[in-house]
């Protein structure tokens, strides 16, 4: 079974995003693991939001990332580019089937209202964060109207000089 991986930069202070919607505190300076985590990965489910601003900043590096399939979960989109695919109503039955898949594991990319639901439904199963040396103050929560407790287990960590902090743990059942 394909796992899900929510893999996303954080600030120290648990902000994806800062007040404005900007992600300009992100380090780009080095891989950080990415390179080592696209080998893992073949797919992405992504937020309608987040899927908008991958389409709309020019400010993105074309082939930053590899290519995968894409799956887009929105309610409103019908039209979606380069072959992805949209996911709209009941989602867990879809993205189950899409886990019991044949394939590599699934990355979560985001946003925060996707990983919210697929918390809460169950089906994330592990979380590698790029905890950033910066606090925000405010800006978009990650773990924002997730249900109860959600135990984990460290698998990893690893600290970089620039002070980003790589953490990996999965979910306990």
């Amino acid at each position: 079974m394909r796992k899900v991986i929510l893999g996303l930069a954080v600030s120290l202070d648990g902000f994806i995003e800062g007040p404005k919607g900007e992600y300009d505190w992100c380090f780009t300076d080095q891989d950080y693991g990415l390179s080592e985590f696209f080998e893992r990965v073949d797919t992405a489910f992504i937020g309608r939001k987040s899927y908008e601003l991958l389409l709309a900043n020019k400010d993105v590096k074309p082939g930053w990332m590899p290519k995968m399939k894409e799956y887009v979960f929105s309610n409103t989109l019908t039209h979606l580019n380069n072959g992805a695919i949209v996911i709209s109503g009941d989602f867990e039955p879809a993205v189950k089937d899409i886990k019991s898949q044949a394939g590599k594991d699934i990355w979560l990319f985001g946003g925060a209202s996707l990983t919210a639901s697929l918390m809460n439904a169950g089906l994330v199963d592990e979380l590698w964060l790029s905890i950033h040396p910066i606090l925000l103050g405010e800006g978009k929560p990650l773990f924002h109207n997730i249900k109860g407790r959600v135990h984990l287990e460290l698998l990893e960590s690893k600290t970089y000089d620039t002070g980003l902090v790589s953490v990996k743990y999965t979910i306990k059942s």
